[in-house]
């Protein structure tokens, strides 16, 4: 159910931590897919982590002439494609036309049919490849790794300590910026007016350039704000030490954020580049304005949620159009929100959804717990593999055509998705649709294409291909089934549902969903049997819990705050199928008992199920979304056990903001290779949050319960009950 460790061995098809489709049997027509109701769809994780033992992905350099395509649909050379005709020309396994074989390309078959030299060739053989890009493959040289950083210092970061704990991360995050003499870098600070800082000025204090227009926005010299980092590390490090006492006595209270994001884009315009902005109020004057709808959105959510779902759609089009020209011109926004009141994310989140950033949401903002996860975010989010400048395509056979791409991407033609930064965790979602039919036992390809420039400026083609089997046979398509790819795809229609429909029209269609895919399997696949019997799939066996478990969710829950539910649905689009599940149903386990377990080295083995009946009042638990990490303690938990892992003998004693501390006994230091081995998995600092019984605290723990009957919501057992119900009534 949780990130399961494997190896993979490439022969041909990619790794799934690259791709996965839905359906791992490809169905022969449109008919039968819509027969089944399941989800068809590719999840794309183009850069993917390996795990450590994985082959390694090859380079591959054609040289001037660049890698063979097939001359009609473009697709790259791959282990798919046939040589016939003595090698003297080759079918393309996408779209099946019969190309010759470049001069310098020829090489007899064998007995086999297959090229002498295949093994040798990893383009031949491999399922994933990176080929050097030629000139042809560049408008202009490849960029530098370019960084700006944008620091709010209006009244409530400095007052709050938002603006220090930034000022902080970046300062210790500079070692881990790629190494070399193209790196650059770039600060500014805003309130209602930004102020660019002179970091040429060797050995003196940078120079602070103001820009008091916020509705005509400038950049001071470009030559002098970014600069390379080899030249102006320690006019950085002073200056991010002097930020907060520069601005301690602001009074402030006014964010020209759109103002400032729009002159961080001014100064990255001539190479592109990342910005990062630390944000910690609505913005509320100059170009992209916004005023609190979130009092408009209690009436709405008082009478009924018909309305309030307008208020998950930005306020208006000028992020929007600003976030086009960004990506236009290869700049990518990630923010960092250290909030304490909304700052309607809604509106906010379409910068980086459209710029292939994202979204960190720290609410609300404690400058005793949160600085570590904010450092340890922002220090991932630059040490990570990654690229910049990206345009990805994906092909499929003849037979197929791509539908859509869901993620955080701008798209200009209906071909290609433009990024222009794609990190390791980024996965974008391809549907398809059907437009032909496919033959029984024929295979069905994909291959997607990744253009980037690395973190180094080198511009590389990475090429991911699948080839599947197709069949005509509904029972092929529920035994092959990937549960969890579904999920994830599932999830992702549900967030990009959320700002179009009431949220019990989404939670309607999820659960109509499941009941559609397992009425299917009843009816065309199960033996005959009781009528009275509720049958699942075997692959799909736990799809009506994480059904429950997303109706359930933050995202989709009446009682949510806007920007949570904003924030969960923008988290949500760019997400990886190993992080999907755990994010509605969450990892628990006991921690009171961790020393009496056996250390098998794997934390699954004991998790527990999300009821309540599982939680005892002398226990204390662990429940982990891939976010968050809550830290249930029972009113009645032993003394000693509180002592150990605490530093405290009563529940009274444990402080609100839990800062876990490494105390010199067996349980304590168990309990911090838990939480390092979580964290590890995740890529993910997590959030440390202590929950209480009988608190605010406790009750938000336990609306994680996912499988016990709630106000609005049904019990696991009653769910399933209603599933099979409806079920009966189509059979009927």
């Amino acid at each position: 159910m949780y990130r399961r460790i494997f190896v993979v061995k490439d022969n041909g098809n990619c790794s799934p931590r690259l791709m996965r489709c839905t359906l791992n049997q490809i169905p022969c027509t449109g008919d039968l897919l819509s027969t089944s109701s399941m989800p068809f769809a590719l999840m794309v994780q183009p850069l993917a982590l390996p795990h450590p033992s994985d082959d390694p992905i090859p380079v591959v350099d054609f040289g001037e002439s660049g890698p063979v395509r097939c001359s009609r649909c473009k697709s790259y050379i791959n282990a798919f494609m046939r040589f016939i005709d003595h090698g003297r020309t080759f079918v393309c396994n996408l779209c099946g036309f019969t190309n010759e074989t470049p001069r310098d390309y020829l090489c007899n078959l064998g007995p086999d049919g297959r090229r002498r030299d295949a093994d040798e060739r990893l383009e031949l053989c491999k399922g994933t490849v990176e080929f050097v890009a030629t000139r042809e493959y560049m408008v202009r040289d490849p960029m530098p790794a370019v960084f700006f950083f944008l620091i709010d210092v209006s009244l409530n970061a400095i007052q709050t300590g938002a603006t220090a704990a930034a000022c902080s991360a970046i300062s210790q995050s500079l070692a881990d910026l790629p190494d070399g003499p193209r790196t650059m870098v770039g600060i500014a600070t805003f309130d209602c007016s930004i102020h660019f800082y002179n970091l040429r000025r060797a050995s003196q204090q940078p120079l602070m350039l103001i820009v008091p227009d916020i509705h005509d926005v400038y950049t001071p010299l470009h030559t002098d704000v970014v600069v390379p980092l080899t030249e102006c590390r320690q006019s950085v490090e002073q200056l991010l030490e002097s930020i907060p006492s520069l601005f301690e006595n602001n009074k402030v209270s006014d964010s020209a954020f759109g103002a400032a994001i729009k002159a961080g884009f001014l100064a990255l315009k001539p190479t592109g580049g990342k910005l990062l902005v630390f944000q910690s109020v609505l913005p509320s004057v100059g170009i992209g304005s916004l005023s609190s709808r979130e009092a408009e959105g209690r009436t709405n959510v008082s009478a009924g949620d018909k309305e309030a779902h307008k208020l998950l759609q930005p306020a208006d089009k000028t992020l929007k159009t600003m976030a086009i020209e960004f990506a236009e011109y290869q700049v990518c926004v990630d923010i960092f929100i250290t909030a304490q009141t909304f700052v309607d994310i809604a509106s906010i989140s379409v910068v980086p959804g459209t710029t292939g950033g994202q979204v960190y949401y720290y609410y609300p903002f404690s400058a005793l717990s949160d600085p570590g996860k904010l450092y340890n975010d922002l220090r991932w989010n630059l040490s990570r593999p990654q690229g910049f400048e990206a345009v990805m395509r994906v092909r499929c056979s003849q037979g197929l055509q791509v539908q859509e791409y869901a993620g955080s991407f701008c798209k200009r033609i209906p071909t290609d998705i433009d990024l222009p930064a794609i990190d390791c965790e980024k996965t974008i979602m391809v549907t398809f649709k059907h437009d032909d039919k496919f033959q029984e036992n024929s295979e069905c390809a994909f291959q997607c294409a990744l253009l980037y420039t690395t973190v180094y400026g080198e511009r590389r083609i990475r090429v991911i291909n699948l080839s599947l089997p197709c069949t005509s046979m509904l029972t092929n398509l529920f035994r092959t089934a990937d549960l969890d790819t579904q999920f994830a795809c599932i999830l992702k229609q549900a967030a990009s549902s959320i700002p179009m429909n009431s949220l019990s029209q989404v939670r309607e269609q999820i659960t109509n969903l499941c009941i559609n895919i397992l009425h299917a399997y009843r009816k065309f696949c199960a033996t005959v049997s009781s009528s009275g019997q509720l049958i699942l799939p075997e692959a799909l066996k736990l799809l009506p819990l994480y059904t429950l478990a997303l109706v359930k969710s933050i995202g989709l829950r009446n009682d949510g705050r806007f920007d949570d539910r904003s924030y969960w649905a923008s988290h949500v689009m760019s997400l990886s199928i190993s992080l999907a599940v755990p994010l509605v149903y969450p990892r628990m386990i006991s921690i009171h008992d961790l020393t009496a377990k056996e250390n098998d080295g794997s934390l699954s083995s004991s998790n527990i199920p999300l009821s309540s009946e599982h939680i005892n009042d002398d226990g204390i638990y662990l429940l982990e979304n891939g976010e968050d990490c809550l830290i249930y303690v029972g009113n009645m938990v032993n003394p000693d056990t509180l002592q150990k892992l605490f530093g405290v003998t009563s529940v009274d004693g444990l402080p609100t903001q839990l800062v876990l501390q490494q105390f010199d006994n067996d349980f304590s230091e168990k309990l911090s290779v838990v939480m390092n081995e979580i964290r590890q998995q995740r890529c993910s600092y997590l959030r440390l949050r202590l929950c209480k019984k009988g608190d605010p605290s406790g009750m938000h723990f336990m609306s994680y319960m996912v499988e016990d009957k709630t106000a609005g919501g049904l019990s696991y057992v009653e769910f399933l009950v209603h599933v099979h119900r409806q079920i009966q009534t189509k059979m009927a």
